[in-house]
């Protein structure tokens, strides 16, 4: 499930700036967007929708997915259009700019620069149901609508790992976890799981999610105002951190390894735990470990209550672009996608999701996952964020390079200074 992963790294938080130039030039053109709410259109016709495409998210299965749909409504035609460019946020921008968007966008988010694009869908009853639709707000006007959620801080681990270590119950805070590393390693196993690629920041930010949002409940809005700097914030977790890659907790050359990898180590038992969002549910499930795999929710500062909040991102987010022609049946189609419950099962099950009320398919490990988002005292965004909760672009790789400069050498002060002087360039 690695692009899953980086799919949700690097799409759900918007364009860049060449695409908002992009974006503007659209606005200008004949293709461009009007200030109201889009042609209504008629009761049948084409919408177009542009989605995201995986070796599991098939144009065939996105057919099959809303075919239902076609028949219930006849007459009305869904085209499924793949990306032309490395994906959905390179490809929305070019058809923009061409006066040829699509009528409805699957994998975005909206944030400042897309929310003006979209279809304020605020006035639509059905959507106050759907998940994370409050935190994926723009200045209080609801235009993402998704299928469920993916849960962001946990901690797969081998429970036989752990059994011979001596370890009886999950670590709850981080000294426990970091003592509970010393007994694996003095066990015979890798005690955490990393790799290169995307994976050393992301992991690094998803064990910070309960943590930060447990001290600092307003965090974003906190760093965006100046109150908080981001490297200060994290400077004890990335000491923590420093201190495991010289204890040889994690891999001192784990930059030099794939996500797959990574994955392979981690399921084949050679390492104890393993920091990864939800999708990778599926990815266990189907590589049949031989050992009792479980999973817990990131531990949280010494002394802070445990579990605390989830870092949690929108799965499968959709949303109706302005210039639609066809804007009753786009809107029909999308609340179709987000409310039928065969729809919504089928796109839970396809990329490894979860929502509240359908457990009735997942696995063990699933189910155990879903126990955990629905016991957080509350969810909160992750990395660079959505709706009102946001970094600048750029950060997620910003710190990711930051954070595997641990294992060249810097300290976890100059990663703390590198963010912080990173984000003073973007203010």
């Amino acid at each position: 499930m690695a692009r899953s992963v980086a799919r949700k790294l690097k799409v759900r938080l918007g364009l860049l700036t060449s695409a908002v130039i992009l974006v503007g030039a659209a606005g200008c053109g004949g293709g461009g967007f009007s200030d109201d709410k889009g042609a209504a259109g008629g009761s049948t016709g084409e919408v177009r929708m542009l989605v995201n495409i995986t070796p599991n998210l098939t144009k065939s299965y996105w057919e099959g997915l809303v075919k239902p749909f076609e028949d219930a409504n006849p007459g009305v035609d869904v085209k499924i259009e793949a990306p032309t460019g490395s994906g959905v946020k390179d490809t929305l921008p070019q058809l923009l700019a061409a006066g040829n968007a699509p009528d409805v966008v699957e994998t975005l988010m909206a944030d400042k620069v897309l929310a003006p694009q979209m279809l304020d869908l605020s006035d639509q009853a059905w959507t106050k149901d759907t998940p994370l639709v409050e935190q994926a707000k723009v200045d209080g006007k609801v235009y993402t609508v998704g299928v469920g959620q993916q849960a962001q801080s946990l901690v797969f681990y081998n429970k036989d790992a752990f059994a011979k270590a001596g370890i009886t119950s999950p670590p709850k805070d981080l000294d426990e976890l970091t003592a509970a590393m010393g007994k694996l390693k003095a066990a015979g196993y890798l005690p955490l799981q990393t790799a290169g690629d995307y994976v050393t920041g992301l992991q690094l930010l998803q064990l910070s999610d309960p943590s930060i949002a447990t001290k600092h409940p307003d965090w974003y809005q906190q760093v965006n105002s100046k109150q908080l700097k981001v490297g200060e914030t994290m400077l004890p977790l990335l000491e923590r951190y420093e201190s495991w890659i010289k204890n040889g907790y994690v891999d001192k050359n784990a930059l030099g390894l794939k996500d797959v990898g990574a994955q392979t180590n981690f399921l084949s038992g050679k390492a104890a735990m393993y920091i990864m969002g939800s999708w990778f549910v599926r990815t266990a499930d189907d590589a049949k470990p031989a050992f009792d795999l479980g999973v817990f929710a990131a531990p949280t500062e010494a002394g802070q209550p445990s579990p605390g909040p989830q870092g949690v991102t929108m799965a499968a987010p959709y949303m109706v672009l302005k210039s639609t022609k066809q804007r009753d049946l786009s809107v029909k189609l999308v609340q179709w996608l987000v409310t039928d419950k065969t729809a919504v099962q089928s796109q839970l099950a396809q990329d490894g999701n979860f929502r509240k009320g359908y457990t009735d398919k997942l696995s063990p490990l699933g189910q155990q996952v879903q126990e955990i988002l629905d016991q957080a005292p509350k969810h909160v965004a992750q990395g660079e964020g959505y709706g009102a909760n946001t970094l600048p672009q750029g950060f997620n790789g910003e710190w990711n390079k930051a954070v595997q400069s641990l294992y060249t050498g810097k300290s976890a002060k100059d990663v703390a200074t590198r963010i912080d002087s990173w984000m003073g360039s973007k203010s």
